[in-house]
C-alpha cells in the first residue's frame, strides 16, 4: 500500500522536509536551504507550483503517469490531485522553489474565481512548463517577493498583497505556457493531426455505438493527455476549441446523412446520442436550423 502524505494546508508540506512556516495559508519553499529532502507523494488539498532549479532530473508520478521534471520545469498542482514520489527512506538534493498556497487564502479576492480560468492546473503527463533561463529568474524573483512579504508582521493588507504576487506569478506562467505552445509548433501540429485522425477513425469504426457521444475526455485518454492541455492545444492551433470541433465535425456528418434520406433519430443514434432530442438541440445550436428545417431546406435547393 503506497504511503501518501496529505497535503491539507501547506505547513503538512513543509513541516514534513523540515521548514517551519509563519503563514497557515502558505508556503514558499527553497529547497536548496533545506536539502538533502525526503521524497513523498502527496494527495493535495491546497494549490502547488514546484520550480525545479538545479541539474537533476527526477522522476516524479502523476496518476498512472510520469513527469519529465528537469532544470527549468514548472508543475503546477490542484486541490484534489495527487503527485510527487513515494518516501523510500532516501533523501534528495534539490536545488528549486515551491509555492502552495490554502485556497482560503484567494476567499474575497478577484483571483478566487478566475483561478479556475488556469487550465495549467489541470495538466499532467509531460504537460509541465519547461522555461527558458530568463522565464525562469523571472518566476524566481516573484517566489522571493512573497518570502519578503512573508517576513513582515502580518496585517490587513499583507494576505492581499500575497494574493496579487500569486496572481502575477499565475500570469507569467501562462504567458509562459503560450510561448511553449508556439515554440512547440510541430508538436501541437501532430497532436492536431492525431485528434482530426481520431474523430474519422471513431465514427468510421462507430465506436459510437459502444461509447456514445465523443467527448473531449474520450479524445484525450486516446492521446494520452489531459482535457485541459489537449483544449488547449487545439485552441492554439485551429482558434476553436476541441468540444466545438468535435461538434462541428459531427453536425456534418450529420448533415450528409439526413440529406441521404435518413430520419432524424435515425441521425441521432447512428452519432451516439441516447435521445433524439438531444441531437436536435445541438444541431441547431451548431448550424441555426433544425434537423428538419436543414433537410427540407436542401430538399427545394
Amino acid at each position: 500500500m503506497s504511503k501518501i502524505l496529505t497535503v491539507s494546508k501547506p505547513s503538512d508540506y513543509s513541516s514534513f522536509i523540515g521548514q517551519t512556516d509563519s503563514h497557515e495559508l502558505i508556503s514558499v519553499i527553497n529547497y536548496s536551504e533545506l536539502s538533502p529532502v525526503p521524497y513523498s507523494l502527496n494527495r493535495y488539498e491546497v494549490y502547488g507550483l514546484f520550480l525545479q532549479g538545479g541539474d537533476e532530473s527526477i522522476d516524479l508520478k502523476y496518476g498512472t503517469g510520469k513527469y519529465d521534471y528537469a532544470d527549468g520545469t514548472l508543475i503546477c498542482v490542484a486541490p484534489g490531485q495527487i503527485g510527487g514520489k513515494e518516501d523510500d527512506g532516501t533523501l534528495v538534493n534539490l536545488s528549486g522553489w515551491a509555492l502552495l498556497f490554502h485556497p482560503d487564502i484567494l476567499q474575497g479576492t478577484g483571483l478566487e474565481k478566475d483561478i479556475k480560468n488556469f487550465t495549467f492546473f489541470d495538466y499532467r503527463i509531460n504537460e509541465a512548463l519547461h522555461m527558458s533561463e530568463e522565464e525562469r529568474d523571472i518566476m524566481i524573483r516573484l517566489f522571493r517577493q512573497i518570502r519578503t512579504e512573508l517576513k513582515f508582521p502580518a496585517d490587513t493588507m499583507q494576505n492581499r498583497i500575497i494574493v496579487g504576487f500569486i496572481n502575477l506569478l499565475l500570469r507569467y506562467a501562462q504567458r509562459f505556457y503560450n510561448r511553449q505552445f508556439v515554440s512547440r509548433t510541430i508538436i501541437n501540429n501532430d497532436i492536431l493531426t492525431r485528434f482530426e485522425k481520431l474523430l474519422k477513425d471513431y465514427f468510421e469504426e462507430e465506436r459510437q455505438l459502444k461509447y456514445g457521444v465523443l467527448t473531449v475526455q474520450y479524445c484525450s485518454e486516446q492521446l494520452n493527455m489531459s482535457p485541459s492541455y489537449l483544449s488547449d492545444v487545439i485552441k492554439k492551433a485551429t482558434g476553436d476549441t476541441a468540444n466545438h470541433h468535435i461538434k462541428q465535425y459531427m453536425m456534418q456528418l450529420a448533415k450528409n446523412r439526413l440529406v441521404s434520406g435518413m430520419s432524424s433519430s435515425e441521425v441521432a443514434y447512428s452519432l451516439g446520442f441516447d435521445y433524439p432530442q438531444h441531437f436536435s438541440r445541438s444541431f441547431k445550436k451548431i448550424t441555426g436550423e433544425t434537423p428538419s428545417e436543414y433537410r427540407d431546406r436542401r430538399a427545394i435547393e
